[in-house]
């Protein structure tokens, strides 16, 4: 369990946040449908809408203006499973080319979705730089993100690897620098950006991007200690 008082790491705004927040020491469970039953019963589901409504409140454009942004979503279908899978696009408005980020939101590979509250804010925040962002809502492995299926490793990679090969077949649509295309994500995402990574690697594609940025990914089961 996570000693949050005493965690040197955290920020003290951070803590004070949280110092109301009960801490949970989660169990692994006994196989994949109970996870799935556990995560999608009412409750549970309640749980998650209420943590919605609040992060959506904090979702106004004194937080992140969208003046001068053009927002647009996409849609692609991927390999090797063919289903569909959407891309929310922002970028400065205008035909400028210009560097991407190709982001992988965060949630575990099981929960959450790009058009979630705080990724529709980071997005504004990062094109805001002059940057265009492209956010993958991959399948999720617990959860259903817009893509409505709910899938097991690898499928959430596989939709990430073939996003990321869309936005480079579209570079020129979509006025993106193909030589300035980096890969980013958090917790979960940032597995699954390493995981990309390695996928374009092992296929000798490695070139399509310009990096790699994993902000504290979520590897091994656990965060890093």
């Amino acid at each position: 369990m996570p000693d949050l008082e005493n965690d040197p790491r955290l920020d003290p705004r951070v803590k004070w946040a949280l110092r109301n927040v009960p801490v949970t020491n989660l169990t692994d469970v006994d196989s994949r449908e109970t996870l799935l039953e556990i995560s999608n019963h009412p409750k549970a589901v309640a749980m998650r809408e209420k943590g919605a409504a609040l992060y959506d409140s904090l979702d106004t454009e004194e937080v992140a203006s969208s003046a001068g942004l053009s927002i647009t979503v996409h849609e692609f279908t991927t390999a090797p499973d063919a289903n569909t899978v959407k891309i929310r696009y922002v970028r400065p408005e205008g035909d400028d080319v210009v560097p991407c980020v190709y982001y992988i939101h965060g949630g575990g590979m099981q929960n959450g979705s790009a058009f979630d509250a705080l990724y529709r804010i980071w997005a504004r925040v990062l094109a805001a730089e002059g940057l265009a962002v492209a956010m993958v809502d991959f399948r999720n492995a617990v959860t259903a993100s817009s893509a409505p299926e709910v899938e097991p490793f690898p499928a959430g990679l596989h939709d990430c690897v073939s996003g990321l090969r869309w936005v480079v077949d579209n570079v020129e649509t979509l006025h993106i620098d193909p030589a300035q295309v980096i890969v980013a994500g958090e917790s979960g995402g940032g597995n699954l950006t390493l995981a990309t990574g390695m996928m374009l690697l092992r296929d000798g594609d490695i070139g399509l991007i310009k990096g790699l940025y994993a902000l504290c990914p979520y590897i091994a089961g656990q965060w890093p200690q």
